[in-house]
């Protein structure tokens, strides 16, 4: 089973990299953009066929592990 995690930065939690970028894009001409937050993006591929479990698990490595739930939230997509 494939499982998506993809952990950012909580709303009001300064984005430094984010505003890096931003500033980046705008000096190569890219006027329309308004705002950028970076995040990170992790794949699993678990030994599990049992979905809810697998959720289960996957919440116990974010809250554990994954994401420093201080300032950054996560979700969980479970890939078909």
């Amino acid at each position: 089973m494939k499982v998506v995690v993809n952990v950012f930065l909580k709303a009001g939690v300064l984005d430094s990299q984010g505003k890096a970028v931003h500033h980046a894009l705008k000096s190569i001409h890219f006027e329309n953009v308004s705002d950028v937050r970076v995040g990170k993006q992790i794949v699993l591929k678990l030994n599990e066929s049992d979905e809810k479990k697998a959720m289960e698990d996957v919440t116990r490595m974010c809250e554990d592990l994954l994401a420093n739930t201080v300032i950054e939230d996560y979700t969980i997509e479970i890939v078909k």
